[in-house]
C-alpha cells in the first residue's frame, strides 16, 4: 500500500481589494501568475500582490506598492505556507492553529517587487524558492534630450493618473498628499489637468499638506506654489498637534525599523489620521512616493554605503536595493522602495485609504531606468541633483502647459515641522528604531 501523500495548505491572507488593475480582471491575473510565465506577469497593467498555487509550486509577484510576505509553517501532516501584507497577520493566524511557537519577524519572508517568486511544497526540508525577474526595463537608452526625456517621462507618469481616474466612482473626492514639492507638485497638477480634460468636476480635488501646530516649510511652500500656479484655492492644510507623532506606534505598523522610512511613516500617518478624523469618508488619495527613486534623487553624501557610481552604475538599485542574487539583499526586508514602500502602504491601510503612487509604475519606471544619467551628468552630484527638477518641469510644461514651481529638496518628515520639534520627535540613533521593532515579539 502506497504511503499517504502530504497535505500542502497555502493561506491567502491578502486582500485583493488592494491591487489596482488596469483593463484584467483580478482572476485573469492570477491565472496568468499560475502559469508561471513573466513575460504573461509582464503583461499585467497595474499595481498587485498576488499568490497563485500550481500543485506543490506556489507561485507570488508584487509590485513595489503592494507589499507581500510568505512563511512556511511545519505540521505533521504536510507544509503550510501562510501569505500576508502584514507580520502580525502572519503571527495571529499562526497562533490560531496553534502553531505560534515557530514564528519569529525574521522568519517571514518579503517577496522581492518585480520578480516572480517560486516555491515548491515538498515536504521537510523545503527548498529555496527560485526567482525571476517579470519586470526588466529596456537596455536601450534615450537620447541625452532633457525636453524629451521630460515629455516621455511625465507622459507616463500622466496616462497612470487618467487610467486611476477613470475608475474612481464619478462623485467621490479625490486627494493629493502635497508639499509642494516636485514629486507631489506634479501629481497635483497632472491630476488637475487630467481631470478637467476627461470633463470630471476638479472641485472634488483637494491638496492636502501637513502642517505641525501649524507651522513648517511644507506648509509655506505648498501654498506658494499654489498661487504661483493660481490653485491656492485647492489648498487644505492639515494641522495636527506634536503628540500625533507616536514613533513606537509607527513602527509596530510599518513592522520596520529603518530610520528614516520610520520617520516618513510617522508623519504620514499624522497627516493620514487628521485627514480621516476631518472627512470620516474620504477612501482615495495619490501621493508623490517613488519620484525621488527614480530620478535618483537623494543626497549621496549621506550614505556611505554609496557613491555616485555605484547609484548610476547599478539598474533599480534604489528601487530594488543591490539585487536578489547580492550579499546585501535580505530575505526578511529586499531592499530599497521593495521594502521601504510600507511609509506609505501600512499608515494607508491603517486609516482606511485607497492610495496610488503612480511613480511606482512600472511603466513610469522603466522611463527614468532608461535615461542617460551618466551623459546628463557627468557623475557630477549636483548636476543628478539638479535633474529631476528639470525633467519633470519640462514634461509638466509639456503635457499640462502649466509652468510648475521648482524648490529645493527636502524631506517629509523635514518639511512638516520646525527643525526643534524635529530633534525632539525623533531618537537620535537608528538602534532606537530596531528595539522598539524588536520589542513588538520579545
Amino acid at each position: 500500500m502506497a504511503a499517504a501523500q502530504p497535505i500542502h495548505r497555502v493561506v491567502d491572507l491578502l486582500d485583493s481589494t488592494k491591487n489596482i488593475l488596469f483593463g484584467t480582471a483580478p482572476e485573469a491575473a492570477r491565472e496568468a501568475l499560475g502559469r508561471g510565465d513573466p513575460e504573461e506577469i509582464a503583461a499585467i497593467d497595474g499595481h498587485f500582490a498576488i499568490v497563485a498555487r500550481d500543485g506543490v509550486t506556489v507561485r507570488m509577484a508584487r509590485t513595489i506598492s503592494r507589499p507581500m510576505r510568505y512563511f512556511l509553517a511545519k505540521r505533521e501532516d504536510g507544509p503550510t505556507l501562510v501569505v500576508s501584507d502584514r507580520i502580525d497577520a502572519i503571527h495571529q493566524w499562526l497562533g490560531r492553529e496553534g502553531l505560534g511557537d515557530q514564528f519569529h519577524p525574521s522568519y517571514t519572508r518579503m517577496v522581492p517587487a518585480h520578480y516572480l517568486l517560486e516555491l515548491r511544497l515538498v515536504g521537510c526540508p523545503d527548498p529555496n524558492p527560485t526567482c525571476r525577474r517579470f519586470f526588466t526595463p529596456p537596455d536601450e537608452p534615450l537620447a541625452p534630450d532633457v525636453q524629451a526625456i521630460g515629455e516621455r517621462y511625465v507622459r507616463a507618469l500622466y496616462d497612470e493618473i487618467t487610467k486611476w481616474l477613470r475608475m474612481i466612482p464619478e462623485r467621490s473626492p479625490i486627494g493629493v498628499c502635497f508639499s509642494g514639492g516636485i514629486d507631489s507638485g506634479a501629481v497635483f497638477l497632472l491630476t488637475y489637468h487630467a481631470m478637467r480634460s476627461l470633463g470630471m468636476n476638479p472641485g472634488r480635488l483637494k491638496a492636502f499638506t501637513l502642517a505641525i501646530e501649524g507651522s513648517g516649510d511644507d506648509l509655506r511652500q505648498a501654498r506658494e506654489f499654489l498661487q504661483a500656479v493660481d490653485l491656492e484655492l485647492f489648498l487644505e492644510p492639515i494641522e495636527v498637534s506634536p503628540n500625533e507623532i507616536n514613533v513606537q506606534d509607527t513602527v509596530a505598523v510599518m513592522e520596520d525599523y529603518h530610520a528614516l522610512d520610520v520617520e516618513a511613516a510617522a508623519v504620514n500617518r499624522a497627516l493620514l489620521r487628521g485627514i480621516r478624523r476631518a472627512y470620516p469618508d474620504w477612501t482615495y488619495l495619490l501621493d508623490g512616493d517613488g519620484g525621488d527613486e527614480n530620478l535618483k534623487d537623494y543626497a549621496i553624501e549621506e550614505n556611505p554605503e554609496l557613491t555616485i557610481r555605484s547609484v548610476l552604475s547599478n539598474r533599480l538599485l534604489y528601487q530594488e536595493g543591490w539585487g536578489v542574487d547580492t550579499v546585501k539583499h535580505s530575505l526578511t526586508y529586499s531592499g530599497g522602495q521593495s521594502r521601504g514602500y510600507v511609509r506609505c502602504y501600512a499608515p494607508a491601510a491603517e486609516s482606511g485609504f485607497s492610495t496610488l503612487s503612480p511613480y511606482t509604475a512600472p511603466r513610469v519606471i522603466a522611463i527614468a531606468e532608461a535615461i542617460p544619467f551618466v551623459e546628463l551628468t557627468d557623475w557630477r552630484h549636483d548636476r543628478l541633483y539638479a535633474l529631476k527638477g528639470a525633467v519633470v518641469s519640462r514634461g509638466v510644461r509639456a503635457i499640462a502647459g502649466i509652468d510648475m514651481p521648482i524648490f529645493d529638496k527636502r524631506r517629509f518628515q523635514r518639511g512638516a515641522m520646525e527643525d526643534n520639534m524635529y530633534s525632539d520627535l525623533f531618537p537620535r540613533h537608528p538602534r532606537a528604531y530596531r528595539s522598539m521593532f524588536h520589542a513588538l515579539y520579545a
